[in-house]
């Protein structure tokens, strides 16, 4: 039935009717019974009635212009244009007689004298073989598109059994690290006590060192202060160094002095013990030596970092190193005591095995060296695990966005995920992410811009699936963010096939998918072959 449906109209289209229904100028097929001859014609608009001889007599009586469908006396006339062989037109009563050949079978110009030729004929066999490419486009667009869903049942299946596998490997994942949490904080504590003793023993080499160190001082300034060498310091030799002032008012006395001396007029070196604890912070040797500058062992010195040099400048560091160093400063803070574990408090070198080198702390005995490389391990392996869990975590989280996402009615749209197009025009370089995002780059250097984020799906409520709208991209100088809208057409591949800018920040694409492609239920569907006569 409809093979010779579709063949009649193409007869149709092919020769005019012999059959024509009388009608005035310029009035549709479909109007026909309002303009009976011989009865009085009424204004479509019901305004009034008039007898049938004043229809297209060049005046118009009517307000709605519907008197003169044929001529050009109402301004807000239409007039009907048959065109046979192609399809019907109206066009404003304006251009009628107007030496201007609108329709194409030539009947608006039936008085202007104008030489126009009738090409409905070619119009239509042109537009016929138009659709019928698109008709093909269309039906190979929809057999791509039932594999495309065959496909997403396929994947989706798929991703629901590895979603089944993960969630069994994380719970054997979430074991396996609350076990080696316990074995690492089973060795972090006589690691911690080991490494504390090591510090306490340390810090108490260090208080005996900076005592004998005072006490030498001390018996140094003592020999320095006793000028006659009788085994005492007075008054006297006191206030030869006025820097002891107490007041500092810059009169030091003999009353000062003998202050300073628990008032005494002299004191042997026993008792100047008491003495040098109120008078070492300001005392100034006369001997002004610089002190010495204790130099560090090569090997020491080569690993200690050098402040006023880097091995790349802050703007020159390769993006993977700082990526790298973003990363390990992540995992750094996933455990924030694992660093001062992790983190040698000595340099180890052969010269301060002992803690000889003061400010260093020495290398640790080997009992300890073996506790702290114990539970290092212990580290490891559980942040190993640790992070074995959190790859798992993302992955069942990517997992569930896909899943859950809305690919379409079928999930038609699924094969476009992670997959981006780009088009490149004279300026630019134009990259669409579905479901992801939308960028520009300039096509000789610069920096990227972003034109939006996947929003929602915006067609109109019958055909939802027919736009995408990307959202809040990068902000325009003094306006919006900008924002992208994907219109979305039929066709056999998958390409960005045009991209502008409507509006100030506004952007649209074309978008070519076989996933739009509708089912061709008619083969006619879409062709004109009707004729009005």
């Amino acid at each position: 039935m409809t093979c010779c449906r579709f063949f009649c109209l193409l007869l149709l289209s092919v020769g005019v009717s012999a059959v024509e229904v009388q009608r005035p100028r310029g009035v549709p097929l479909s109007k026909r019974q309002f303009y009976e001859e011989g009865k009085p014609f009424t204004c479509l608009d019901g305004s009034r009635s008039i007898p049938f001889d004043r229809v297209n007599d060049d005046y118009c009586d009517c307000q709605d212009g519907s008197d003169e469908p044929g001529t050009a006396a109402c301004p807000n006339g239409s007039f009907h244009c048959t065109n046979a062989g192609f399809r019907p037109a109206f066009i404003p009563s304006s251009r009628i007689n107007d030496g201007i050949c609108d329709c194409c079978d030539t009947t608006d110009e039936y008085n202007s004298g104008a030489t126009c030729q009738n090409t409905c004929r070619e119009m239509g066999r042109k537009e016929r073989e138009s659709l019928q490419r698109l008709a093909e486009i269309a039906k190979e667009g929809f057999l791509l598109k039932q594999q495309l869903i065959h496909e997403a049942k396929r994947g989706l299946e798929d991703k629901k059994v590895k979603m089944a596998d993960i969630q069994v490997n994380k719970k054997d994942l979430e074991e396996k690290v609350e076990a080696l949490r316990t074995v690492k904080e089973t060795a972090e504590e006589p690691e911690k006590e080991a490494k504390e003793r090591h510090l306490k023993a340390w810090e108490d080499q260090n208080a005996v060192r900076r005592m004998e160190k005072d006490k030498a001082k001390m018996a140094e300034v003592f020999l320095e202060l006793d000028d006659d060498a009788d085994g005492f310091v007075s008054v006297t030799e006191l206030t030869t160094h006025s820097e002891l002032d107490p007041d500092s008012d810059g009169s030091f006395s003999e009353a000062d002095a003998q202050g300073l001396l628990g008032g005494v007029d002299k004191v042997d070196t026993i008792a100047f013990e008491s003495v040098w604890n109120n008078i070492k912070e300001k005392y100034i040797s006369e001997t002004k030596a610089p002190a010495p500058v204790e130099t560090l062992p090569e090997e020491i010195r080569e690993s200690v970092p050098d402040n006023d040099s880097e091995q790349y400048p802050e703007d020159d560091i390769p993006e993977d190193e700082e990526e790298e160093d973003e990363e390990d400063e992540d995992d750094d803070d996933d455990d924030p005591d694992e660093a001062d574990y992790k983190r040698p408090p000595t340099m180890q070198t052969e010269d301060n095995k002992d803690g000889k080198i003061e400010g260093i702390m020495p290398s640790y005995d080997q009992e300890t060296q073996t506790l702290i490389d114990a539970a290092q391990k212990a580290r490891d392996e559980f942040n190993e695990a640790e992070r074995a869990l959190r790859e798992v975590d993302d992955q069942i989280k990517n997992l569930e966005k896909e899943i859950s996402f809305d690919f379409g009615p079928s999930a038609e749209f699924a094969y476009l995920y992670n997959q981006c197009y780009e088009l490149t025009t004279s300026e630019y370089i134009y990259r669409l992410c579905p479901f992801n995002r939308v960028s520009q780059k300039p096509k000789y250097g610069g920096s990227e811009t972003n034109l939006g984020t996947w929003g929602k799906w915006a067609g109109p409520e019958d055909d939802i699936y027919s736009v995408m709208k990307y959202e809040h991209g990068t902000g325009c100088w003094q306006g919006p963010n900008r924002s992208t809208t994907i219109k979305l057409t039929c066709g056999k591949e998958t390409v960005v096939t045009s991209t502008s800018e409507p509006s100030r920040c506004e952007y649209l694409m074309e978008f070519i998918t076989p996933a739009v492609c509708q089912e061709q239920l008619n083969p006619d569907s879409g062709i004109p072959g009707h004729e009005e006569l």
